[in-house]
């Protein structure tokens, strides 16, 4: 009896995207899920090698100098794992420690995230009390020691209360004011309303407009984000995608 042979099926994640974010901005990446945001992401954080194309992070290709890149990135993905036996202020050194950080530069740095997010009355407890926004305070904090140029986020308000999600954004348009290079990707249509200076819509694995909020409804001749993206969603055939 003959085996079949297995043909191995091959999925163009994101295809012929183009974008720029500026220091000073935020850039907001929105698409529904399985529209590419997280490829692009890893592409650009050094997690991922572009197929075609070219990545650059402050001039730096992600390839051929991805070392450099990640010493200047910060990369906030929901496949970080913190150890629930360690408190905030024990894993914050352990992180600092990796990056070879000065215990002077991290307990410098961990006081003002702590402060930021709120985190500093928590920090001596262990993780694995702590609430999924907790959690998720914390893997900013650590994203964020050793104070990047350029910060990626992937969804960073996924799931959070509101409370929390402010703490958040409140921490980002901080950052922006320091002139640090933000991109974040979401599905949140008020996150990218309320935050995004730019932003870029992703369908199918396309960058099928970006501009500021303005101009996409201008361009759309719609009246809030959400028309515009289920806009095009149709008109690029998102629906079968």
């Amino acid at each position: 009896m003959k085996k079949k042979a297995l043909h191995k099926r091959t999925v163009e994640a994101v295809r012929g995207i183009d974008f720029e974010v500026k220091p000073g901005e935020i850039y907001g990446l929105l698409g529904p899920n399985g529209a590419g945001k997280t490829t692009t992401l890893r592409c650009i954080s050094t997690l991922m090698r572009p197929t075609a194309g070219t990545v650059e992070v402050g001039g730096l290709n992600t390839v051929s100098a991805g070392e450099r890149v990640r010493e200047r990135i910060s990369f906030l993905t929901n496949d970080l794992k913190l150890d629930e036996h360690f408190s905030p202020d024990f894993t914050m050194k352990f992180f600092g420690e990796l990056r070879q950080m000065s215990p002077k530069a991290i307990e410098e740095r961990k006081d003002v995230l702590f402060e930021a997010l709120r985190i500093t009355g928590f920090k001596n407890q262990p993780i694995k009390e702590f609430s999924t926004g907790m959690r998720q305070k914390l893997a900013i904090a650590v994203s964020l020691l050793h104070d990047p140029e350029v910060v990626v986020f992937d969804e960073p308000t996924n799931g959070l209360d509101v409370i929390t999600a402010r703490t958040v954004t409140e921490l980002l348009l901080a950052m922006k004011q320091d002139k640090k290079t933000i991109l974040v990707s979401t599905h949140e249509m008020s996150v990218a309303e309320g935050l995004c200076d730019r932003i870029g819509i992703l369908i199918s694995g396309s960058l099928v407009m970006e501009g500021t909020l303005e101009h996409i409804l201008k361009t759309t001749g719609t009246r809030s984000l959400a028309d515009a993206f289920f806009w095009l969603y149709k008109e690029y055939g998102g629906e079968n995608g």
